[in-house]
């Protein structure tokens, strides 16, 4: 049982010591992601958009460890505006409706960029049959 660290080049995971997901064996675990893209954040000021954006960040990662959104277990969301947990939950329902995973959203004071709205965790177990 193995481990293999999920890098996306990013100049935050070698600045910080961290993956973008780590799989050992059939668990995975996904570190919080965001809306920012090589070419930027995707979405500023809307939070569907940007939830939209984290969850393709996230099958990305978890495809290159050999899983996919249907094997997520868990999520882990973190506002900075609660108030806006209607459009970021429908985005997260959108992609998970028939998967269903547990999940928590909780509000946070602030992101590392202001103009971050929501961050997600995911964790994930492929299935073996």
């Amino acid at each position: 049982m193995g481990r293999q660290n999920i890098s996306t080049g990013g100049p935050w995971e070698a600045k910080l010591g961290y993956s973008r997901a780590v799989r050992v064996g059939a668990s995975i675990s996904v570190s919080g992601s965001t809306a920012m893209t090589a070419a930027g954040l995707v979405g500023k000021g809307d939070p569907y958009a940007q939830t939209i954006q984290t969850l393709k960040t996230i099958e990305a990662a978890l495809q290159q460890a050999g899983a996919s959104l249907a094997d997520v277990v868990r999520t882990r969301i973190y506002m900075t505006n609660i108030d806006q947990w209607q459009e970021v939950g429908r985005a997260h329902g959108e992609i998970f409706g028939t998967i269903r995973p547990a999940t928590t959203i909780v509000e946070v004071k602030r992101l590392i960029d202001p103009e971050m709205l929501v961050e997600i965790e995911a964790d994930a177990i492929i299935s073996q049959g």
